[in-house]
């Protein structure tokens, strides 16, 4: 299948859970600066956001993390440590980890730019807070974040 094949009807989402948008996924290999320090993916910077206040050791077993994943799964070994006000941080951390992806790879900037006014949806069948989960009625919220970099983008003055 070709990639005009593979476009959406203007009517329809644009998932980018492992496909043509996978670089709006925290798992794509996208280094991002972040807090001094260049990460390998935005997934290890944002598993690394849930303990650098409290246990920086673990923070720093995620920054050298041999992929996303496994960043992810160090993260959940130590999940009772992680920060307790995190739920009401964790989308604002998300957003800024996006923002900087965005602004540090003119890729992915184009990409976003590609999907124009559709919706955008972390279509994971697994994640029903960062995408839409196993029912497709989750929250999305990674959706929202990509959505609403989308939307400062548009608005911005030409530069």
């Amino acid at each position: 299948m070709n990639d005009q094949q593979r476009i959406p009807e203007s009517s329809e989402a644009i998932g980018f859970y492992e496909r043509r948008f996978f670089c709006f996924s925290n798992f794509s290999s996208f280094a991002v600066e972040w807090m001094g320090r260049l990460w390998q993916t935005s997934e290890h910077a944002y598993q690394a956001a849930k303990f650098m206040h409290n246990h920086p050791e673990i923070a720093e077993e995620i920054f050298y993390a041999r992929s996303a994943y496994e960043s992810k799964k160090i993260a959940e070994k130590y999940r009772e440590y992680v920060r307790s006000d995190w739920d009401a941080k964790k989308v604002k951390v998300m957003e800024e980890i996006c923002r900087l992806k965005l602004e540090q790879h003119p890729y992915v900037k184009r990409k976003l730019l590609q999907t124009g006014d559709r919706p955008m949806v972390e279509d994971s069948p697994v994640d029903s807070f960062w995408g839409w989960g196993p029912d497709k009625k989750g929250r999305n919220e990674l959706g929202k974040v990509w959505m609403k970099l989308r939307e400062e983008i548009k608005s911005a003055p030409p530069k």
